[in-house]
């Protein structure tokens, strides 16, 4: 049997600096979320862009929808630099971002990049002056400009036109090919609008946004082939909990593996109590999961059986995961290569000693009726036993110890 190769080779696109932030050019795929605060609310906006940023998001994007909220922008960019938060901010506009970044100089300064989506910069005879004034603007003051097409709010013009000439095919297509097709020209031909109008092609990302699967996987496959232009991935209105999860990672997963895709966001509906943050964490785990980068020791855990009556070992896997990522942020800037490292938690003595040895830490807890001793092994070696009621506790200061030894001290 032929094994094929792990993935397809990046798509080579265009790469694009956003505040030292570089997406596309075969650079390292980019984590991105958004707020859900007002952003006239300056205290409230700089905090979540701060839980946002310390959970690993690489650009926060921000609601810009009206004159307070633009006229908060740059407070907000003062506020997080104060903070030595240098994140950059991405502007959401629809409707009137012309407006607002024409009468507030110091938003359209203080942000990295304008997201403008073609579907409802302006209607009828307004949409072509409005779009090339937020061009001008993007030009005027060396702005990114991401063309976010998003299928729930399609330029009807071109809609319509598009149906007009299927009509006239020989063989027309169906009404759902030619929304497709609706979705990819509205990029691309804005994109090509905004190069006429003098924007470089360094400062363009695209991005489709489709609330199906299929639909999503479809389009930007089609984006890739016809365009080099850096792409920003996403599944809109995902949905709630493990379902959002679940449809975003599906997508995802497929455009990634075939070497599309240069910056992420999973849009999660927030569930009650919930944390802004976790978008950042499930757009993290895709990318590490699947090998593309890492940001923090993964934990390998078994499910469970009949040998595993104790709820213990989900308790300590469940604590060793919230420990490795309270640690990373301190870890990150002190210790080398970090994030590749390897934490076992297992629950019996079938595969947990296999497993325990095959990471660079690991440990092998008593199933039902097994001996009430915990042998861990670092780098395939068995090095100590634990037992006793402060298993977890020695085993944290274990994996400290561990990486303090293994790896390269940045600050030294």
């Amino acid at each position: 049997m032929v094994f094929p190769d792990a993935y397809k080779p990046r798509r080579k696109s265009v790469a694009v600096d956003i505040d030292g932030i570089i997406v596309g050019g075969r650079h390292a795929v980019a984590v991105q979320s958004m707020t859900n605060t007002d952003t006239a609310d300056v205290v409230a906006t700089t905090q979540q862009v701060l839980q946002l940023a310390h959970a690993g998001s690489e650009l926060v994007r921000i609601t810009v929808n009206n004159d307070a909220a633009a006229a908060s922008v740059a407070r907000i960019r003062d506020a997080l630099d104060q903070q030595n938060c240098t994140v950059p901010l991405i502007g959401d506009f629809h409707f009137n971002g012309h407006k607002l970044l024409a009468d507030h100089p110091d938003c359209a300064q203080a942000l990295a990049k304008y997201r403008i989506n073609p579907g409802n910069v302006g209607r009828g005879s307004k949409r072509d002056t409005q779009f090339a004034k937020m061009i001008e603007l993007a030009c005027t003051y060396d702005k990114a400009v991401r063309i976010g097409v998003n299928w729930g709010s399609l330029d009807q013009a071109l809609l319509a036109r598009l149906m007009d000439e299927n009509a006239q095919r020989a063989e027309p297509h169906d009404a759902h090919h030619v929304m497709l097709e609706t979705v990819i020209r509205s990029a691309l031909e804005s994109a090509a609008s905004a190069e006429a109008l003098g924007l470089a092609r360094n400062k363009i990302i695209l991005s489709c946004k489709m609330s199906v699967v299929q639909d999503l996987i479809t389009v930007y496959r089609a984006l890739a082939e016809r365009s080099d232009y850096a792409l920003h991935l996403g599944l809109t209105e995902a949905g709630i909990g493990s379902k959002a999860i679940v449809a975003s990672t599906s997508a995802l997963a497929i455009l990634l593996h075939d070497g599309i895709g240069d910056t992420i966001r999973i849009s999660l509906t927030p569930e009650p109590g919930s944390q802004r943050t976790r978008e950042v964490i499930v757009a993290q785990e895709i990318l590490q999961t699947m090998g593309l980068r890492s940001f923090v020791p993964q934990v390998t855990a078994c499910p469970g059986c009949g040998r595993t009556t104790s709820t213990f070992f989900q308790e300590l896997a469940s604590q060793v995961q919230d420990y490795l990522r309270r640690q990373m942020p301190e870890w990150r800037r002190q210790y080398e290569g970090v994030e590749n490292m390897n934490v076992a938690v297992m629950g019996c003595v079938v595969n947990g000693p296999g497993e325990s040895k095959l990471a660079n830490i690991g440990i092998s807890l008593p199933g039902t009726g097994e001996r009430p001793v915990a042998p861990v092994y670092e780098d395939g070696r068995k090095t100590v036993t634990l037992k006793g009621n402060n298993i977890a506790d020695e085993f944290e200061a274990l994996i400290e110890s561990y990486v303090a030894r293994t790896y390269k001290d940045r600050v030294s």
